[in-house]
């Protein structure tokens, strides 16, 4: 699944730390989220779409695998 989460927090000028904190979760939450090595739980993809006030198909985009 691949994201927009560092694109979106760039634009808000935030640090990952900065975001993290706001979110309540690790500073290395964000960077694997950032970098395509973690999927969210629903409750932080909820998170994250309140936070920036876009829905979270904005910040994920899922593409099935050709079967």
């Amino acid at each position: 699944m691949k994201n927009r989460l560092e694109e979106l927090r760039k634009a808000r000028g935030l640090r990952q730390e900065e975001l993290a904190e706001a979110l309540e979760v690790s500073r290395q939450t964000i960077g694997s989220l950032e970098n395509g090595r973690y999927n969210p739980s629903i409750l932080l993809a909820f998170k994250l779409s309140r936070y920036f006030g876009v829905p979270i198909e904005e910040i994920f985009i899922y593409e099935e695998e050709p079967s």
